[in-house]
């Protein structure tokens, strides 16, 4: 008989007391853990990060669509904007949702 069925045979099985199960339990609510702090709770940061920066948008402001579109901000509606787009000076009405990102103004960028 090979080595290893004998060792296989030779180990005692678990002793099925009160503890038994907790002890197979602790593993997958680690990972649960891991899985929250790792996955989670930075997605609701930045969520959280990306409606604070869509409601505080003002005239003026530089902003990038979710189309890639960059423009500035002439007029702020309840849930539009109006961009104003170079070189042409084409105005466009986009939604407040849209905007992934603000880029930093002239003024910002001197001070």
């Amino acid at each position: 008989m090979p080595y290893f069925l004998m060792l296989l045979q030779a180990t005692p099985s678990p002793a099925g007391g009160p503890f038994a199960a907790l002890g197979q339990a602790v593993p997958i609510v680690l990972m649960i853990a891991i899985f929250y702090f790792l996955v989670f709770r930075p997605m609701q940061r930045q969520q959280k990060n990306q409606k604070e920066m869509v409601k505080s948008l003002q005239n003026g402001q530089t902003v990038v669509t979710s189309g890639g579109i960059i423009g500035t901000i002439v007029a702020v509606n309840d849930d539009t904007l109006i961009l104003r787009i170079k070189p042409d000076n084409l105005k466009l009405q986009v939604a407040r949702s849209a905007v992934t990102s603000v880029l930093a103004t002239d003024d910002a960028a001197k001070k």
